[in-house]
This record gives structure tokens, C-alpha cells and sequence, in this order.
């Protein structure tokens, strides 16, 4: 029983952000690490915003709301994931 009360905190711990949790989180049907498909690869993304302060809690805020006229014409929707997980997302990308 003591074995399982340790366990159980790290499930209430947010996902860590890595090319599973973008799999996970459908990001993949749109974006690639390293090349363009309907939107830009994460490389792009983080070489565009890299260095810049409020990157990581601009991309999490386009992750949860959407965003238009970014990338082009094609505008991003609004995903449905947990804030968390949009922006351990957003720093991860950052680190590409």
C-alpha cells in the first residue's frame, strides 16, 4: 500500500512536453519537428519566436484560443488541450 500512495502524485504532475505529447495532442496532423505540412515545423516556429520574452505565453495562448494570419492564409483552431499542456508544449517547441 505505501508503494502505491508514492505513486500516485506523479499522476497529477502536468505532461512533460516532448514529440509525445505533441503526437498526443493532435499537433502532429498539422505540424512536423523539422519540415512544413499544413502549418509550420516546430523548427520554424521556435527560429521565428526564439529569444523573444513573451514566445512561450504567446504560442500556449494561440495553442487554447487559435490564431489567424501568423503563417499565412491558413489559420490555426483553437486545440483542445489542457493549459498546462499547451504551455509545457510551447516551451518545448522553444528549445527545437
Amino acid at each position: 500500500m505505501p508503494l502505491i500512495a508514492l505513486a500516485l502524485p506523479l499522476y497529477a504532475v502536468p505532461s512533460h512536453a516532448s514529440l509525445e505529447l505533441a503526437t498526443k495532442s493532435k499537433c502532429m496532423a498539422c505540424h512536423q519537428v523539422d519540415k512544413k505540412v499544413l502549418g509550420p515545423s516546430f523548427k520554424e516556429i521556435s527560429a521565428k519566436y526564439k529569444g523573444q520574452k513573451t514566445a512561450e505565453a504567446m504560442l500556449a495562448d494561440s495553442m487554447l484560443k487559435g490564431a489567424k494570419n501568423k503563417w499565412g492564409k491558413i489559420p490555426m483552431r483553437r486545440q483542445k488541450i489542457a493549459p498546462a499542456d499547451a504551455q509545457a508544449l510551447s516551451k518545448w517547441i522553444l528549445t527545437l
